[in-house]
């Protein structure tokens, strides 16, 4: 079934504090550990992309989406509804994607908790968002999908047993699953990770007693061999599942500096050593009781750890992306700069470099500035073409409203908004930077729902 344009989730968590509500606002790309949400795929000169999508914004129920954007042509085709949840408005439900290597688009919807389980679809067609086919029935959430040429599916995701706990599964074709296996289960975890090759890398924080609340601590594992064996940065092997606090896969003790850690994202330097970017804060509500919330990069040199402070921003949830590309330039991308929701989820999102390996950092652009609604949860997709470099959606965080997608190119300089309603089977995105001044100065007056 396709959808009529590009309208992405709202959500509020209703934990409010003095400040605002934990989360809340568009969260079409949500969570930092559902990966990946975009690809680039070269034989199709195509970005496919999922989110989370609804129908208006007057009405919060949440259906699995797909879209995709022809590089050759600069269009979007109308987005494709993989699931309707029927009823369910949460995002954590959101999907992930993954391609074969026959080119088929594989959807895996996260679970919830053991209310709802999670589901894989197929595309029915290579390099097509057409049709998408059931296939499995599994207990997953946060799904991060690693194909590996030759190999198949290496599947990290989290399973509620009383805390939040990592697993993994691997599959030959996606339909026949190995059971699956703990990889950590210490107090509770939420992880991001990467893939390059073969090799699949993980970074996740611990949960004290099981509280996300107060998640802190950082630790990191790799695996070659689908899972078979796992090993910590300087390559001393692991035997899953880590059940201890202090272990080798620990890559700092935040618990005894009274930190808490948001993972954001991991990525490769130009050695394929890992580069983890995380933010850390004193406290989990919002507003100025957590400052300051420090965007911080932890560095495997090849020999220790390493760390590096990036910039501050104003909320926990002010999730973004780190690059390092073939020019040796490490990138930051996210919504670092405060919105027009000061204490809310999201900002305003800006572009950094660090051209010593992060031992200095420059804001050299502000992606976006004077919006009327923040931008959050920032994403990168795998594999990314320059043009599409950068995948995020908007929201008021304080008042329903409705929710635009964007992506921006490499450089942060050409900003493109996802077309809300469509009357054609495709349709070309609307610039929204670079914009005349006269709109600079008049688009700060736009209504949350504009």
């Amino acid at each position: 079934m396709k959808a009529d344009g590009y309208k992405g989730i709202w959500f509020t968590l209703n934990q409010f504090s003095e400040y605002g509500d934990k989360y809340s606002g568009g969260l079409g790309t949500y969570t930092s550990s559902h990966s990946p949400l975009a690809m680039y795929v070269p034989e199709a000169d195509t970005t496919f992309f999922c989110y989370g999508g609804t129908r208006g914004e007057s009405e919060r129920h949440l259906l699995i989406m797909v879209g995709s954007y022809n590089h050759a042509t600069g269009t979007v085709a109308r987005p494709t509804i993989v699931y309707d949840l029927q009823g369910v408005d949460d995002p954590h439900d959101n999907p992930s994607l993954a391609i074969d290597e026959a080119g088929h688009l594989w959807v895996f919807v996260s679970g919830r908790n053991v209310s709802r389980p999670g589901r894989i679809f197929r595309a029915a067609a290579p390099y097509s968002i057409e049709q998408f086919d059931p296939v499995d029935v599994r207990t997953f959430t946060y799904p991060q999908l690693h194909w590996i040429e030759g190999a198949g599916f290496l599947h990290l995701f989290t399973k509620y047993t009383g805390v939040r706990e990592l697993y993994w599964s691997v599959s030959e074709d996606g339909e026949v699953w190995t059971p699956d296996q703990k990889l950590a289960g210490i107090d509770g975890h939420y992880q991001v990770s990467a893939s390059r090759g073969h090799r699949v890398m993980t970074a996740f924080n611990r949960h004290p007693e099981g509280n996300p609340d107060r998640r802190t601590d950082l630790y990191f594992l790799q695996t070659s061999d689908q899972g078979a064996s796992w090993q910590t940065a300087a390559g001393v092997s692991i035997d899953p599942p880590l059940s201890e606090i202090d272990n080798p896969a620990r890559v700092r003790d935040y618990a005894s500096e009274g930190r808490l850690v948001y993972i954001h994202d991991i990525t490769f330097d130009e050695n394929g050593n890992p580069l983890i970017l995380y933010t850390t804060s004193r406290h989990h509500q919002p507003g100025p009781q957590g400052d300051p919330r420090l965007w911080e990069i932890a560095h495997w040199d090849g020999s220790d750890w390493a760390f590096r402070l990036v910039t501050e921003s104003t909320h926990n949830y002010d999730v973004g992306f780190v690059t390092v590309e073939n020019d040796g330039i490490w990138r930051v991308y996210g919504p670092t700069e405060a919105g027009p929701q000061k204490w809310g989820t999201g900002g305003e999102i800006a572009l950094w470099e660090s051209s010593d390996a992060g031992e200095t950092w420059s804001k050299v652009r502000a992606i976006t500035q004077n919006s009327p609604r923040n931008h959050g949860y920032v994403r990168h997709p795998w594999n990314a073409h320059p043009d599409f470099f950068a995948f995020w959606a908007d929201g008021h965080t304080d008042t329903l409203s409705r929710s635009y997608l964007y992506f921006s190119n490499r450089a942060g300089d050409r900003v493109m908004r996802l077309p809300y309603a469509m009357d054609s089977d495709s349709a070309v995105p609307t610039v929204v930077k670079p914009i005349s001044e006269c709109e600079r100065k008049c688009i700060g007056l736009l209504c949350p729902n504009k």
